[in-house]
């Protein structure tokens, strides 16, 4: 395969990975290209990543595709140099062990890729099958154990010191993050071993995540949720903000009269132009109901995270959770609480069910009975849920008489827009009442905040 090959390739596959890339940073990359020591790869994956990465988030989906399209080595072509000390050939399990301890101990990151290489080939092709075999790293891994390697290490390098000292935390960081740099080193050459036997555009889009931004809200992590929780806060600010920029634009404060027939003296006492007094400054209230039910659980945490973050950035926010009946869980968040534990009790405690099965039209009615007073004239309404009510009567007059007791009104929707009216969804019933969002990701919900301005 050319470099214009492989540049083509790598840019297409990047952008399949959910890394956006113009034609003009493509040609920027490109350009790049020759000015640079092509035989230098860290050169060339820093050429790449200067002209095509722009966010934190897309670089380690960056790197993985990088090291499928640009590996270190080729087998069979550019075999990894014989470790010196050591034949990962003929060594038994305990020699290769005592080699990773030493690695693992001050070994460079040139010797780990290595190493790695030679532990691949050696314990890494395993039987997938009848007939088939296939790269795994979990058997290098459970043949080396390099977790197990902790304590012999920390007796050579603590050499008599006092066990608890820094200096012992100081050689377990140091240890830990060797180990990972090691795995890593497995997973990259297992997954060059893959692409060249299996091409490499198979095994990028079965390794390779979309970036953090635009992981679909409903097939989450646990993972990603407790990575999302740093994108949550810089939003609610944003939100907050966008939401009291719309209040001051759209409204001008009472006439001011005296301004007004000073400025008419110039017009022979005809008031050509009018002043006003600027606005009273708006304190924004917020009010979030929350589809808490199964079907949304995973777009449910996160929204319970925006909702934990936005109770700092509103002068007054009130949350309300519900399935087939609503309950309000603003207690649930309050100041200095930990959002994990906010969450375990709202789910053990709050009032969201009924019979087990969403409806939307029964919850709108019973937060009506409950909690008229909760939305008003200062009031901004966000509504956050797939609107599938389980074929039930959706109550749309109720929602049009909460709607317009609000100043703002808005719905985020973390189903494909395309889903939408299929099966038991109303999507398209309530968007006639409510402006309704399709918000499946963090990059949509960014877009959403940046139309409110």
């Amino acid at each position: 395969m050319s470099l214009i090959d492989r540049h083509v390739g790598f840019v297409h596959a990047l952008r399949e990975a959910g890394v956006p890339v113009s034609l003009a940073e493509g040609l920027d990359a490109a350009r790049a290209l020759r000015v640079i020591e092509l035989a230098d790869r860290e050169s060339l994956r820093a050429a790449y990543a200067a002209t095509l990465v722009k966010k934190p988030a897309y670089r380690p989906g960056f790197d993985v595709l990088f090291d499928l399209w640009f590996p270190a080595a080729t087998t069979g072509l550019r075999a990894p140099r014989q470790d010196r000390r050591v034949d990962p050939g003929q060594a038994t399990v305990n020699e290769l062990r005592d080699r990773l301890a030493e690695l693992l101990t001050d070994g460079t990151d040139q010797e780990m890729r290595e190493f790695a290489q030679a532990m691949v080939a050696r314990f890494g092709r395993q039987q997938a099958g009848p007939g088939r075999q296939n790269w795994f790293s979990y058997s290098v891994l459970r043949a080396l154990s390099p977790e197990t390697l902790m304590a012999r290490i920390l007796l050579n390098v603590l050499a008599g010191q006092e066990r608890g000292s820094l200096a012992e935390k100081t050689a377990r960081q140091r240890v830990n993050s060797s180990i990972r740099r090691f795995e890593e080193a497995v997973a990259t050459d297992v997954r060059r071993r893959i692409a060249e036997d299996s091409g490499i555009e198979r095994i990028a889009r079965s390794t390779v995540r979309p970036p953090l931004d635009q992981i679909d809200f409903l097939r989450v992590t646990k993972a990603d949720l407790a990575r999302l929780r740093r994108e949550v806060y810089p939003l609610a600010r944003r939100l907050a903000a966008r939401l009291t920029i719309k209040h001051r634009k759209g409204r001008r404060g009472r006439l001011d009269f005296r301004r007004t027939m000073r400025a008419s003296l110039q017009s022979g006492g005809v008031p050509l132009t009018t002043h006003f007094k600027p606005p009273r400054p708006h304190k924004p209230e917020l009010v979030i109901l929350c589809d808490t039910s199964d079907s949304v659980s995973s777009f449910a945490h996160f929204t319970l995270l925006l909702t934990y973050a936005l109770r700092e950035q509103f002068t007054k926010v009130r949350a309300f959770g519900f399935v087939d009946t609503v309950d309000e869980i603003t207690r649930f968040f309050v100041p200095g609480a930990d959002v994990v534990e906010a969450m375990t009790k709202l789910a053990q405690e709050a009032d969201m069910v009924r019979f087990g099965r969403t409806n939307y039209g029964n919850a709108l009615e019973r937060f009506t009975e409950r909690y008229a007073d909760a939305i008003g004239p200062k009031t901004s309404l966000l509504i956050l849920g797939d609107a599938r009510s389980n074929y039930q009567p959706p109550a749309l007059d109720v929602l049009r008489s909460l709607v317009s007791k609000a100043r703002h009104a808005y719905w985020l929707n973390p189903e494909p827009r395309q889903q939408w009216d299929t099966g038991d969804s109303v999507a398209s019933d309530y968007g006639t009442v409510v402006p309704m969002h399709e918000c499946r990701n963090v990059a949509q919900l960014t877009a959403f905040i940046e139309t409110l301005a």
